[in-house]
């Protein structure tokens, strides 16, 4: 799939998934909310309303209103890719939110996930 194709996805579509993942293997919805305003700067307010419009997965982090410094700290594969090589910027950014749910997926504490 090519990056202009994710980058036009619906965000409703697209986050659902990211949620689903994280309950599969237990964790919540308000824990991929918490990553996803740590990783962003939106609030769970404007994440839910963001699911609730029109808006494309990336113009979600077009506009997001804070990116979080440390997001550089996330490092790792998602789907065989090395986030940190990730060239693309708005394509690393959706792969920083990847991993940071793969993470809670995978069980890690919440603190080790909000790198600081």
């Amino acid at each position: 799939m090519s990056n202009e194709k994710i980058y036009n996805m619906a965000f409703d579509k697209v986050y659902p998934l990211l949620i689903a993942k994280a309950e599969k293997k237990g964790r919540t919805c308000d824990e991929v909310l918490t990553v996803t305003a740590w990783l962003t700067g939106y609030t769970k307010e404007q994440i839910d309303a963001a699911i609730s419009s029109d808006l494309t997965y990336g113009d979600f982090f077009c506009q997001a209103p804070a990116l979080n410094p440390s997001r550089t700290l996330i490092t790792g594969t998602v789907c065989g890719v090395r986030v940190e090589n990730v060239e693309e910027p708005l394509m690393r950014e959706m792969r920083y939110l990847d991993k940071l749910v793969d993470e809670l997926a995978k069980g890690k504490p919440m603190d080790k996930i909000i790198r600081k």
